[in-house]
């Protein structure tokens, strides 16, 4: 298991859409809890201007996987949900993951979006699951 912040990004640099498509970055990491950023270019906005929607959820997802993959059993996404709070200002944005709850064979995630300014962008809640391990 991963005990660096260079270890952990160097296993998550494998997640290739959300560190070279999207641009994210892993800035802070253990287990339960991490923190994920992306600098917002023109290529994350939408038709109107706006930041475009896809980026909130990738980022979280990402933040989602670095927190509970990083010292515990794989884990994938079972079920998200979103919800968008306001249009993020500045050119930042930032997903805080913090696991609620652990069990068995699943696992609870409430990821924080925020903008540039420190807003509070996007609420994602994450219900994550243990797969068995194959054989």
């Amino acid at each position: 298991m991963p005990v660096s912040l260079e270890e952990i990004r160097a296993r998550f640099s494998a997640d290739r859409f959300a560190t070279e498509a999207l641009g994210a970055v892993i800035d802070e990491a253990e287990d339960g809890r991490a923190v994920c950023s992306v600098r917002l270019g023109p290529i994350h906005k939408n038709a109107v201007g706006g930041v475009m929607g896809g980026v909130s959820i990738t980022l979280a997802d990402f933040a989602f996987a670095v927190a509970a993959n990083a010292w515990g059993k794989p884990t994938v996404s079972l079920d998200s949900h979103i919800q968008y709070i306001a249009a993020p200002r500045g050119d930042t944005l930032s997903a805080e993951a913090r696991r609620v709850r652990e069990g068995r064979s699943a696992c609870f995630y409430e990821v924080l979006v925020r903008d540039g300014e420190g807003n509070l962008a996007a609420r994602v809640s994450i219900t994550g699951f243990h797969p068995a391990p194959r054989n």
